[in-house]
């Protein structure tokens, strides 16, 4: 892969991370498009992804260092020696934090167990022409009829192991971390910006965890001879992390006086093009 290919998945990347319209499958239909004209892979999709977790993390780091030191102290008994109180009773951030773990069980472990299935039999483009469709016909609905009525200090553990297992919908490719997150968040009634925030938060540990996964598993993926390399790996990662911090500032602003209703007319429309994509012998279905 040239380094303008891999500057081109980069961007892409960072542009689609955040927003709720699917990285992955960004990534697995432009893929193939390129010259180098072979999806990139799940090892590389992981990988980059690292670069867009690294924009989340510096953009919430004061948010983060307040939220992993109320968790510190609660589990510390620093709130209280009794269990409740170690479990961020009386600290809203130590709950956050005891939330953001609890919600990212989910991904890990299906992750794990179905590792083979999401790496091969669900990247078939119809799959991911299908969900991309239907999650975002789902996200208009949720969010047009549900209210806006709570923020994230409102979240029980019952709805992190929700929003856990929205996020882990995303191992299918079209369905988005944040989109299935949001999604879920919206219909817990949680306003626009706090459904977002979580939905960056808890994607930290499932995308370092992954991408440093790929990298223990799958490494050969990329290194193999006619696959994506590690410069062109290493080049799409940085791209990511430069316009997704951007992405981040201008969607959190967004959300709190827009709908979602562009993204899922962006949904449909993009899987009607995937749809017409393959049917044209332009891409392959599979990978």
């Amino acid at each position: 892969m040239s380094w303008w290919e891999a500057t081109i998945l980069g961007l892409i990347q960072g542009l689609t991370e955040f927003l709720p319209i699917s990285s992955s499958a960004h990534i697995r239909v432009l893929g193939p498009l390129l010259p180098h004209g072979a999806d990139p892979g799940a090892a590389f999709t992981a990988i980059i992804q690292l670069g867009t977790e690294a924009a989340v993390i510096v953009y919430f780091w004061k948010d983060l260092v307040r939220i992993v030191g109320a968790w510190l102290a609660a589990l510390a008994g620093r709130h209280g020696k009794d269990r409740a109180s170690r479990w961020g009773a009386r600290s809203a951030d130590a709950r956050l934090g005891w939330w953001v773990i609890l919600g990212s069980v989910p991904i890990v472990v299906l992750g794990v167990l179905f590792k083979s299935v999401i790496e091969n039999g669900l990247r078939h483009l119809l799959i991911t022409a299908a969900v991309l469709a239907v999650f975002g016909l789902l996200l208009g609905v949720v969010d047009r009829v549900r209210p806006q009525e709570r923020g994230l200090e409102t979240l029980t553990a019952k709805d992190a192991v929700i929003l856990g297992f929205a996020q882990a919908a995303a191992l299918v490719p079209g369905v988005s971390r944040s989109g299935g997150t949001i999604t879920a968040g919206r219909w817990l009634g949680l306003t626009r910006e706090a459904a977002a925030r979580y939905s960056f938060l808890l994607a930290i540990p499932a995308v370092i965890a992954s991408a440093f996964f790929e990298l223990a598993t799958n490494l050969g993926e990329i290194t193999a001879p006619g696959g994506v390399g590690i410069l062109a790996t290493v080049i799409a990662t940085v791209v990511a992390f430069g316009v997704g911090y951007a992405v981040i500032v201008w969607f959190l602003k967004l959300v709190t006086t827009r709908s979602f209703m562009p993204f899922v007319i962006y949904r449909v429309l993009f899987a009607a093009v995937i749809v017409a994509l393959v049917a044209g012998g332009a891409i392959s279905a599979t990978a």
